[in-house]
């Protein structure tokens, strides 16, 4: 999403919280007419529940993605993201059941 800001193509997919404080410019962008999703209490129990399993793994990710593809997962929405570190999370869901739909691009 900000690597497509920074390109000044449309972006249409919709945006959680997160990325909208990791990169606040992007409601002023003119171009971004998707949605901002936001976090619930289910949200931070999933991203705990794939924490224990990438702890696991010997994986551990940064809490904001966890939260990010906890939302993800809740919504049934692709995450599309440049971030590797992603699969492992998938890896991590698909292992505890969950149907995480991950595009990596580059």
């Amino acid at each position: 999403m900000i690597d497509r800001a920074r390109k000044g193509e449309r972006i249409d997919g919709d945006i959680t919280a997160i990325t909208l404080v990791e990169y606040p410019r992007i409601i002023y962008y003119k171009k971004f007419e998707g949605n901002v999703r936001f976090s619930i209490r289910e949200d931070y129990i999933l991203a705990h529940r794939l924490q224990l399993k990438l702890l696991e793994m010997g994986r551990p990710q940064q809490a904001s993605d966890l939260i990010i593809a906890a939302i993800a997962i809740r919504l049934r929405e692709e995450l599309v993201t440049m971030d590797s570190d992603f699969e492992d999370i998938a890896k991590a869901a698909r292992e505890l059941g969950y149907n995480f739909k991950l595009k990596l691009v580059s």
